[in-house]
C-alpha cells in the first residue's frame, strides 16, 4: 500500500502521457498567475522540468522577493524616518510609524528601558525588541561620533532604522516558515513575500515579531515538535496576544482527532515560555507590567474599528455613550466578550461537525479575522497578523489581493483622514467607507472558507495534489477522527476512519483494482477511491 504518487492538472494541451512534477505550478492552476505570466512569455510549459532548478528554489526565490518587498517598504518609510514631520510628512507621504514618536515618549533615547522605567501599553516581548533595537542604535551613534566616515544621524533616526532592520530579520522568517507548510504548493509563499500588506505595514509597528514567532510556531507544529511549537506560540503571546488564538485552534482539531495530551504539552510549554519572559518583569515592575492589560481593558475603540464607525454615527448614543478620558467603556467590552464568545463557539461547532477535519491553518484564520472583526480594536497594521494565515487558508491569488488591497486603502484614507480637510485631507465619511469596506472583504474572505470547510473538495490545498490532508497539520495530519459531532452531539468516528475527498490522502490496492488515480489526456484528475462519502464533487483545482 502506498499513497497516490501522481502530480497536479497539467496544462489543457497536455500531452497524453501524464507529467510527473514534484509539486503544483501556480501557472497551471491559479487564473491570475496564469494571466500574469503573459508578461514573461506565458504559462510553463509542459514540457519544462519543474523542480530542478539548482539555485533558484522556490525558497531562494521567495526570500528574494520578500526583500525587495521590505526595501520598497523602506524606501515608503524613509522620509519620516528621521522624527522630522514639518508639514504633516507623516501623513502627505503615508510613512507614519509608531516607533519614531514612542522613542521620545518612553525616553529611549535618555537610555530608559520598557517598563522598568517607563510605562508601556505593549506585552513584554514587545518592550524587549524596543530596547534592543535602541541598545544597538545607541552603539552606532556612539560609534559615529567616536569613529569618522560614519553618518551621524538624530537618534530617533538610528532607532527607527534598527528597528527596521529587526522587522526585515522577522518578515524573512516569516516566509522561510510559511514556505514548508504548504507542503507540494512551494510557490503559494510568493503571496506572502509579494503581499502589499507587507509593503504598506511593515515598518508601522513591532507587529512582525509575534507573526514570525506564530508562523515558526506553527511550522515546529508540522514538523511534530509539540514542546518547540508551544514555545515559540508562548513566546508570540508575549509578544502580541493574538498567537494564543493559534493554540485555541489546535485546541479544537486535537479535540477531534483525540490528540488532546500532544496538545497539553504544547500548551504546557507555552505557558512555561510566556511566564518565562513576563514573570521577571512583573515583578521587579508590577504596575508597570500590568499597564497593558489595564490600558487594553480602558482604551475605547479605535477609530479603525467598525465599532468606532458604530459610535460616530450615532452620536455616541449606545453602547455606553459619551466617555471621560480614562474611562473604561464597560458595556462595549462586555458586548465585545459575548460576541467572541459566540465566535469560538461557531468555530468550535464548524470544526466538530466538519465532514472532513479542517486544516490548521484554515481554523486559526477564522478565529483571528473574526476577533479583528468584533474586536474594539483593529489597528491598520493588524493586517499583518493574518497575512500568513490567509495564504496558508485559502491561497487564491485573486480574494487575497482583493483582501490587501482593501487593507491598504484603510491606510492610504486613514492617513488623508489625519491630514485635514484644510490640508487636502478627505472628510471621516471617506475613511469610514475604507473601514466598511475593508471588513466586507475580510467576511467574504471569512465565509468562503469556512464554506471550503463544510465543502472540502473545494479547497485547493486538498484537491490540487492527490494525497494531501493537512501540510501545516504536525501529528494531525492523516489521523482519524475522534470526536465529532453528529446529529445527536458527539460520537465517535467508525473505527476512527474519516471520509476523505478527492486529493485527501489515499491508500492504493493492487493496481487495476479501482484505487488508483485516472490520468486523462488533456488534464490530471483523480478518481476518488471506494468508499469516498457521497456529496464530495470534483472541480478544477484552480477554479476560482
Amino acid at each position: 500500500m502506498s499513497t497516490i504518487p501522481t502530480g497536479p492538472s497539467a496544462p489543457a494541451d497536455g500531452p497524453a502521457a501524464c507529467p510527473e512534477p514534484d509539486r503544483v505550478v501556480p501557472t497551471w492552476t491559479d487564473p491570475v498567475v496564469a494571466q500574469a505570466s503573459e508578461a514573461v512569455g506565458g504559462p510553463w510549459g509542459r514540457h519544462a522540468p519543474v523542480g530542478r532548478a539548482s539555485f533558484w528554489t522556490p525558497l531562494r526565490v521567495c526570500l528574494l522577493f520578500t526583500t525587495t518587498v521590505l526595501a520598497l517598504a523602506w524606501l515608503k518609510q524613509a522620509p519620516c524616518s528621521d522624527g522630522d514631520w514639518t508639514g504633516s510628512l507623516q501623513y502627505t507621504h503615508l510613512c507614519y510609524s509608531d516607533p519614531v514618536p514612542l522613542f521620545g515618549v518612553y525616553g529611549q533615547g535618555e537610555g530608559a528601558l520598557p517598563y522598568l522605567d517607563a510605562r508601556v501599553e505593549y506585552p513584554v516581548l514587545t518592550g524587549a525588541a524596543m530596547a534592543l533595537a535602541a541598545l544597538f542604535s545607541g552603539w552606532y551613534d556612539g560609534l559615529a561620533a567616536a569613529v569618522g566616515g560614519l553618518p551621524a544621524v538624530p537618534p530617533v533616526q538610528s532607532y527607527t532604522v534598527v528597528t527596521a532592520l529587526l522587522m526585515s530579520v522577522c518578515a524573512v522568517g516569516v516566509t522561510r516558515a510559511v514556505l514548508p507548510l504548504t507542503g507540494r504548493r512551494p510557490w503559494d509563499t510568493a503571496m506572502v513575500a509579494l503581499s502589499p500588506v507587507l509593503l504598506v505595514y511593515a515598518f508601522n509597528n513591532w507587529d512582525l515579531l509575534a507573526v514570525a514567532l506564530a508562523t515558526l510556531g506553527m511550522w515546529a507544529w508540522a514538523r511534530q515538535r509539540a514542546v518547540l511549537a508551544g514555545a515559540l506560540l508562548g513566546l508570540g503571546v508575549a509578544a502580541k496576544l493574538y498567537p494564543v488564538l493559534v493554540l485555541g485552534a489546535l485546541f479544537l482539531l486535537c479535540l477531534r482527532a483525540g490528540a488532546l495530551r500532544v496538545w497539553l504539552r504544547a500548551a504546557f510549554a507555552a505557558a512555561a515560555a510566556w511566564l518565562a519572559v513576563n514573570l521577571p518583569v512583573a515583578l521587579l515592575a508590577p504596575e508597570n507590567w500590568g499597564w497593558f492589560f489595564a490600558f487594553s481593558r480602558q482604551r475605547p475603540a479605535n477609530p479603525e474599528s467598525i465599532w468606532n464607525v458604530l459610535l460616530t454615527v450615532t452620536g455616541n448614543r449606545v453602547l455606553d455613550g459619551p466617555l471621560a478620558d480614562g474611562q473604561t467603556p464597560v458595556v462595549l467590552n462586555a458586548v465585545v466578550a459575548v460576541l467572541l464568545l459566540a465566535l469560538a463557539a461557531w468555530v468550535a461547532w464548524l470544526v466538530l461537525s466538519a465532514p472532513v477535519r479542517p486544516r490548521v491553518a484554515q481554523v486559526a484564520f477564522l478565529l483571528v479575522a473574526g476577533f479583528l472583526l468584533l474586536n474594539k480594536v483593529y489597528s491598520p497594521q493588524y493586517a499583518l497578523w493574518l497575512l500568513p494565515l490567509a495564504v496558508l487558508a485559502r491561497p487564491r491569488w485573486r480574494s487575497l489581493l482583493v483582501w490587501q488591497v482593501s487593507e491598504a486603502l484603510v491606510w492610504v484614507l486613514t492617513m488623508l483622514y489625519y491630514l485635514g480637510t484644510e490640508n487636502r485631507g478627505v472628510e471621516v465619511e471617506w475613511f469610514f467607507l475604507a473601514v466598511l469596506v475593508r471588513d466586507a472583504v475580510l467576511v467574504a474572505l471569512v465565509v468562503l472558507v469556512a464554506r471550503e470547510v463544510r465543502r472540502p473538495d473545494d479547497d485547493v490545498v486538498r484537491t490540487s495534489w492527490p494525497g494531501v490532508d493537512d501540510p501545516a497539520g504536525g501529528p494531525l495530519n492523516g489521523a482519524p477522527d475522534v470526536v465529532t459531532l453528529g446529529g445527536r452531539g458527539p460520537v465517535l468516528s467508525p473505527g476512527g476512519a474519516r471520509g476523505v475527498p478527492r486529493g485527501v490522502t489515499q491508500q492504493l490496492g493492487p493496481p487495476g483494482d479501482g484505487t488508483w488515480p485516472r490520468c486523462d489526456a488533456g488534464r490530471r484528475s483523480v478518481t476518488a477511491p471506494r468508499g469516498t462519502p457521497a456529496g464530495f464533487r470534483s472541480g478544477p483545482a484552480g477554479a476560482g
